[in-house]
């Protein structure tokens, strides 16, 4: 009996060194994002970053990077094809413009609607917002970040910038990403959301 003593207490042992580490992150966004890129069956990392992950960086969360859009429509819109950082297109249109204030001063974006979507069961409602901003190439992806959107009942829509995240060609040029287009630029630095990879 004895001698399975120092067996089980260095199986004990191992097994807490092999503790899985928590998932990091201070709000669920940050959490649910970071327990993604940790999942080695969803995250866009390669597999060298992926054994060293340890969370991704956030710029603080900030009240005043959440601001109430005004929906202007674009029912009669044409559909083209948005350009890639591949040789693939997507399908888009512009759903509507978005009119909001941010640290004082107004801005429009283009809010988009991928036939993609249209087409898949649970993803009708989905709107894709992509922006550029001054941030770009320094504290962030230098291609510009998302935000997902839902189909408002009315014409408010509620843009958290702190949930906005880079397109999984940040992490891996095997991912084809849509290309922000040039006319959805904020010229202001919007300090919020997903930082740039470091690798």
């Amino acid at each position: 009996m004895r001698s399975f003593i120092p067996i089980i207490f260095c199986l004990t042992l191992l097994g807490c060194s092999r503790k899985k580490k928590p998932i990091v992150g201070k709000s669920e966004f940050q959490i649910s994002l970071n327990s993604e890129f940790k999942d080695a069956s969803k995250s866009p990392l390669k597999q060298e970053d992926l054994k060293v992950f340890n969370g991704l960086q956030f710029f603080p969360i900030d009240s005043g990077y959440i601001v109430e859009a005004t929906l202007l429509r674009t029912p009669d819109s044409d559909w083209f094809l948005m350009n890639t950082n591949t040789n693939r297109k997507s399908e888009e249109r512009v759903y509507g413009i978005l009119t909001f204030n941010l640290k004082g001063e107004q801005f429009k974006l283009n809010i988009y609607q991928g036939a993609e979507s249209l087409e898949t069961e649970g993803q009708e409602d989905y709107l894709f917002l992509p922006f550029l901003d001054e941030t770009n190439g320094n504290e962030t992806y230098g291609g510009g970040r998302y935000l997902d959107c839902t189909i408002p009942e009315g014409d408010k829509i509620s843009i958290d910038f702190n949930k906005a995240y880079n397109p999984y060609c940040a992490y891996n040029e095997k991912f084809s990403c849509p290309i922000v287009p040039r006319d959805n630029y904020l010229n202001i630095k919007v300090e919020a959301g997903v930082m740039s990879w470091k690798d």
